[in-house]
């Protein structure tokens, strides 16, 4: 009981005064520079600056390594962590409370043990990291803002990838599916087609390594992936698939829907959203706009 009080989210009237405190300048900054929040009518606008309100009233914010949160960073990581609940409730983040925003990448330490009992130390290098009921890790370095000339940034979304895990794990272990009540989606149909698509991404990822081995992180790797509907560390599991899935379904998604249609539904069905359709909107009113 005591663990769901103490992530229990703002009351509206703090929201309300978080809301009021909102540097509407640094808000059309931030949205600016962040293309996938472009094209929200107006209601999913002032949806938005309500969930930000909200998340930044409900969470405790805390830099690592020296680094200061600021108040533009704390709202810019909100702004995006909360286009993926625009429409399921500021609920789906409650049940804890602590982000952690480190400069740059850093470094996470595991414990495993194997088949034999045997417990190993491994070390990772990494841009966020979540726990279950517990805090949200970040770099600032991926998490702010990028320069729309760096396409392979534009296309992936470290924020929205971590709270996609928080989606995951808000009823229990993450596996890839979140509660799907209310969605119309049979659990069944949500973890086939996961499955399907997932193998479908790991059999083209082995394919291209096999072909042309490559670092996909690498300059070189980047060109002999960027055909892929997303980054390749989306085939490590089908709980990283669904997060990178989540990932590019709201900030790249026209690869993702011409690639298996049927994943891109259940998204659509699932975040009550449909990001190509907003995009696609947006793109042919700035045509229009254009023109003689």
């Amino acid at each position: 009981m005591w663990d769901w009080l103490f992530g229990k989210g703002a009351s509206e009237h703090a929201v309300q005064k978080m809301q009021a405190r909102l540097d509407q300048d640094m808000w059309a900054r931030l949205h600016g520079a962040m293309p996938f929040l472009h094209g929200l009518s107006a209601n999913e606008e002032a949806a938005l600056q309500h969930a930000s309100a909200w998340f930044l009233a409900s969470k405790t914010w805390d830099g690592a390594n020296g680094l200061q949160v600021t108040d533009e960073m704390a709202l810019c990581v909100a702004m995006q962590a909360s286009l993926p609940i625009l429409y399921l409730g500021e609920k789906w983040y409650e049940g804890w409370t602590g982000i952690v925003i480190y400069p740059s990448a850093f470094v996470t330490r595991h414990k495993t043990h194997d088949e034999a009992g045997v417990s190993q130390c491994h070390s990772n290098v990494t841009l966020g990291e979540t726990w279950q009921g517990g805090p949200l890790i970040l770099s600032w370095e991926a998490a702010q803002p990028h320069d729309p000339r760096d396409l392979q940034a534009m296309h992936s979304n470290v924020v929205i990838h971590e709270f996609a895990h928080k989606l995951d794990m808000a009823h229990g272990p993450a596996d890839g599916m979140p509660f799907l009540g209310g969605t119309g989606i049979e659990p069944a149909h949500w973890m086939q087609t996961l499955e399907s698509a997932w193998q479908q991404l790991v059999h083209a990822v082995q394919q291209l390594q096999a072909g042309r081995p490559a670092d996909s992180s690498s300059r070189a790797g980047h060109r002999l992936f960027n055909h892929l509907p997303m980054d390749p560390y989306g085939a490590t599991n089908k709980i990283e698939f669904f997060a990178v899935s989540s990932e590019v379904f709201f900030v790249n998604p026209a690869p993702l829907a011409q690639w298996n249609p049927e994943w891109y539904r259940l998204l659509s069905l699932f975040y009550r959203q449909d990001p190509l359709q907003r995009l696609q909107s947006k793109a042919t009113d700035s045509v229009a706009a254009a023109a003689p």
